[in-house]
């Protein structure tokens, strides 16, 4: 930045997106001063500059618009999806890595994720990938990263590092810990962990370290944990190692599980970057708008497993707009539908319907929502939403508690008889109107072992929860009703109608489109 006037003595500047009203001062009055700025994401982007003299007068603004790339490409990436019988993994950018014969390439794939198959390390030291060279430059900024599947979390592994001469530059993995594992990235002699690997669950981890700071920093599903470190990188100028980690002469910390997409990048990996990463594409399980029932079977949008009604649950029909009832006495007043041309109607008796297995797999990430109208201004007992039941309890279930007028998500700590429930999120809402409405949905996100609920598209602290244990239920899903002490309970009387199904977190962006006759884009 500079200016024609000898006087300046500083310049304020404000970039699109931040930071807003910063300023700088020139080493010496009236001459030039010069910023560093890491841009966060690619597209047009505006700095605008105003001088101020030692008089304190402003200038008027000068606005710079630049536009901004993607960032360079990984320098070495190796996808892992070789064929079954590889001994070579395939680089899409550096150099082939040479792989041990405790590798087994075409193992199952992150879902969601794009990736086709994966390569397993059986821990042992024939399980390792390696190019032979060095793929990145330690002393200078680089990121490393994985998508990770440990088959055990009881000892220290490594995903990546590359060698120095006695050890290594780096090192990516999970550490395992007598208080419990942890996942780790180190650099020289800092070291930045967090989050809980968990056996057989799949992770993406992203390891940065920025010159410009001096600060390491790991993001575990596309979220930064622990504490950010200083660090003093040693040169690392050996050979790159996908699976374990050099310490004198030999290695050591062999993985043992399942590893895809490994990528080395010269560059700061910036935070929306590590969000798409890491990011898994839910999957629509089923969407049953309840328009419509034959022999009291409603169907799946798409022709997934339909809904079967039990007694006391029929489908309403809003008014088809033959007549009018303002302007025909013998035209009958219709009720509108929830949303569209019907929904489901539950009596609060025995008024139900379930499909005949389990939709959501409740022991990994999944989102379901529906739309509810209660019948009565001011219920008098708890009213079941949605359910899905264990073996001998609901592994969740969406309700009604008319002691707190909230909605309430409740989850046991474990398919046990006379397992204790737990209120794990609440949100208020119910005005005592049975003409008002209500989106509702649970996101449980196996990533970050969180479980929301959402009212009309928005959450809030008491509506989320840490569940760090969820487990599988194996019972179909229960519409208007759920599994009590005496059996199915919790009878919903009211209506019923848009519920959606997804294996996948959706975002909370994603949830303001729930409830309608259509299904969220999902793109972006």
């Amino acid at each position: 930045m500079d200016s024609p006037s000898e006087d300046v003595v500083a310049y304020r500047y404000s970039f699109l997106g931040g930071p807003y009203g910063a300023t700088v001062r020139p080493d010496t009055m009236g001459r030039p001063a010069t910023i560093r700025f890491l841009p966060t994401r690619p597209g047009p982007n505006n700095l605008t500059v105003s001088a101020i003299d030692r008089a304190g007068r402003v200038s008027g603004d000068t606005n710079y618009r630049f536009y901004l790339k993607d960032g360079r490409a990984p320098v070495a990436h190796w996808k892992l999806s070789d064929p079954a019988g590889s001994s070579t993994a395939a680089a899409e950018s550096g150099t082939a890595a040479r792989a041990g014969t405790g590798v087994v390439f075409g193992g199952e794939a992150p879902q969601g994720t794009g990736i086709t198959s994966t390569a397993r390390l059986d821990g042992s030291r024939h399980g390792f990938l390696t190019p032979g060279t060095p793929a990145l430059d330690t002393r200078k900024t680089f990121a490393v990263s994985a998508w990770v599947r440990p088959a055990q979390t009881d000892r220290t592994m490594t995903v990546a590092g590359q060698d120095t001469d006695t050890g290594s530059g780096f090192s990516l993995g999970l550490r395992g810990r007598d208080s419990g594992a942890t996942w780790s990235f180190t650099v020289g002699a800092a070291r930045v962990t967090g989050g809980a690997p968990e056996s057989g669950e799949w992770a993406h981890l992203l390891g940065l370290y920025d010159t410009e700071t001096g600060r390491a920093t790991l993001y575990v599903n596309g979220h930064e944990v622990g504490t950010g470190a200083r660090a003093t990188p040693a040169e690392a100028t050996g050979a790159f190692q996908i699976g374990r980690v050099r310490d004198g002469s030999r290695y050591r910390d062999r993985w043992h599980g399942d590893l895809a997409d490994i990528r080395a990048y010269d560059r700061v990996v910036v935070p929306d970057e590590v969000t798409r990463l890491a990011h898994r594409q839910p999957k629509l399980l089923g969407h049953w708008s309840l328009e419509t029932a034959t022999d009291s079977v409603s169907p799946e949008q798409k022709g997934g497993a339909p809904l079967r009604l039990g007694p006391g649950a029929t489908i309403h029909r809003g008014p088809d707009n033959s007549c009018i009832p303002d302007l025909d006495p013998d035209c009958p007043v219709v009720p509108y539908a929830l949303v569209g041309d019907g929904n489901l109607k539950l009596d609060g008796e025995r008024g139900y319907a379930a499909t005949e297995g389990p939709v959501v797999d409740t022991g990994d990430s999944f989102t379901i929502g529906a739309v509810v109208r209660l019948a009565d201004e001011e219920p008098n007992r708890p009213m079941t939403v949605l359910s899905q039941a264990g073996e001998h309890t609901d592994a969740f279930t969406l309700r009604y508690e008319p002691t707190t007028h909230a909605w309430q998500l409740v989850v046991p700590e474990k398919d046990e008889a006379g397992a204790a429930e737990k209120v794990v999120a609440q949100v208020a809402g119910y005005h005592g109107s049975n003409s008002d409405r209500y989106k509702l949905a649970v996101v449980y996100d196996d990533a970050t072992d969180t479980i929301k609920l959402y009212m009309n598209g928005y959450t809030n602290a008491d509506a989320t929860a840490d569940l760090p244990n969820g487990w599988q239920s194996s019972g179909p899903l229960q519409v208007g009703r759920s599994l009590t002490a005496d059996g199915w309970g919790e009878y919903l009387h009211g209506d019923i109608d848009e519920i959606q199904a997804y294996a996948g977190a959706l975002r909370d962006e994603d949830i303001r489109g729930l409830g309608s006759t259509t299904d969220p884009c999902l793109c972006g």
